[in-house]
């Protein structure tokens, strides 16, 4: 009987750490990762800008080839969805376009409903050069709920999900440059 209770203490102890930890530990995540693409703004943002392309460059949508993939409103344009039902790997959930600066900026919310629920904000800017080419920045920001923030503890969010948006743009970066 002490060693089940002393085993019980040692778990509620273990609990104890976690949740002070997460109380102390930041809750917000940003990641951003660049690349420059040897093509001139109008004809790289007049592809990023349509979500149906993440097909062709997002590593993540690559995970699921057969993922199955529903379309709402005009790709492209603010208010377009694009929801995903895939594998573990892809997981379920829709990108929405919340906002497009013309040849500068398109805005996207992601809300992931599984493998775990989460909202996060993404962009893509996209900016002109002096020698015609243009730097697309991919970015992120999330944040987790007490005290699920806690795994951030042990996560470096910028490892993660930054070496996926490396090779998304260089994947994004092969597909324009081959362009006309």
């Amino acid at each position: 009987m002490i060693i089940l209770f002393i085993i019980l203490a040692i778990i509620a102890a273990i609990i104890l750490i976690v949740l002070l930890a997460a109380a102390f530990t930041k809750s917000d995540y940003e990641v951003e990762r660049q690349i420059t693409i040897n093509k001139p703004v109008s004809q790289v943002f007049g592809y990023v800008r349509y979500l149906k392309n993440m097909d062709n460059y997002n590593k993540w949508v690559m995970r699921d080839p057969m993922a199955r993939k529903d379309y709402r409103g005009q790709d492209g344009t603010v208010g377009f969805a694009y929801a995903w039902d895939g594998d573990k790997q892809a997981g379920q959930g829709e990108q929405l376009i919340t906002k497009i600066e013309d040849a500068r900026r398109i805005d996207v919310q992601i809300a992931f409903i599984r493998p775990f629920a989460a909202v996060s904000d993404s962009y893509m800017i996209t900016e002109p050069t002096m020698d015609n080419t243009t730097v697309v920045k991919w970015g992120f920001a999330s944040k987790m709920p007490y005290p699920m923030n806690a795994i951030m503890i042990f996560m470096d969010m910028g490892e993660m999900l930054g070496k996926d948006l490396n090779e998304s743009l260089q994947n994004l970066k092969q597909i324009i440059e081959k362009q006309p």
